[in-house]
């Protein structure tokens, strides 16, 4: 199986970032539906030209998230997104995202690093409350 992403090798994102974000966004859109069986790390890994412990740490952290599950002797399989999530609005509210930063002139890579920061902040203000009251 082949998947539809790619490393830039230029950005500052970190590989395994890349392909987490790129693979939570086929999931996101429906393009890998639930069940679906993921490449195997090692072939996933030579696809791409990164290494394989790279590729593990991405499927680990979809795995945390809860997109994917591996299972010995089954492989890597995408489980359906919680339906509590309404991700049609949070895809939608990207796209608006995209097209204001493309507005305003920003490069894919300014991009990324945007939306890194954000959910630094997130996490930060997840992990201290009162900081947000600043």
């Amino acid at each position: 199986m082949s998947l539809a992403v790619r490393i830039d090798l230029d950005s500052t994102t970190p590989h395994y970032e890349q392909l987490r974000a790129q693979i939570a966004a086929l999931v996101a859109a429906g393009d890998l539906t639930d069940g679906q069986r993921l490449p195997t790390v090692r072939a996933l890994a030579n696809d791409l030209g990164i290494a394989p412990g790279t590729v593990a740490r991405t499927y680990r952290d979809l795995e945390a998230a809860g997109l994917v599950t591996t299972r010995r002797r089954v492989g890597t399989l995408v489980t359906a997104p919680p339906a509590t999530l309404s991700r049609a609005a949070v895809t939608e509210a990207a796209a608006r995202f995209v097209r204001l930063a493309r507005d305003h002139a920003l490069t894919d890579t300014e991009i990324r690093d945007v939306v890194a920061a954000a959910l630094i902040a997130g996490r930060r203000r997840a992990a201290d409350p009162a900081a947000s009251d600043d």
